[in-house]
């Protein structure tokens, strides 16, 4: 059972994601943050990049994958991630949260979390 964590947080990527037509036609900006179960054990005792998750190449991954998304729903772009994520890195369990700030007036944030897989 792996109960290390490699996180992401507050990872910023523009898109298009929405219901409305004004949502349609510009991007905004979510907010990501991002949550793997790994082993590092392998890459500590070796202190080798080889042997553990490259969060830089998750980030960067991620990043263009939602750039170029034209989701509707931030349900539907949290599950695209998850499932990228598991495929590209295979990652056995995480967590995705997106942070849709401009989604509520009045409020400072609005998001969506959702775990795939197990531990």
């Amino acid at each position: 059972m792996t109960t290390d964590t490699i996180f992401v947080t507050d990872l910023r990527v523009d898109a298009i994601v929405g219901l409305w037509d004004w949502e349609r036609a510009m991007t905004q900006q979510v907010r990501i943050d991002l949550e793997m179960a790994w082993d590092v054990r392998p890459a500590a005792t070796n202190d080798d990049i080889d042997a553990t998750l490259d969060y830089r190449a998750v980030a960067k991954s991620v990043t263009a994958f939602v750039a170029a998304s034209r989701y509707r729903l931030i349900e539907a772009m949290a599950e695209g991630i998850a499932a990228l994520i598991q495929q590209e890195f295979g990652v056995q369990w995480l967590s995705v949260t997106i942070h849709k700030p401009s989604a509520v007036r009045g409020s400072r944030d609005v998001g969506i979390r959702i775990e795939r897989g197990a531990r």
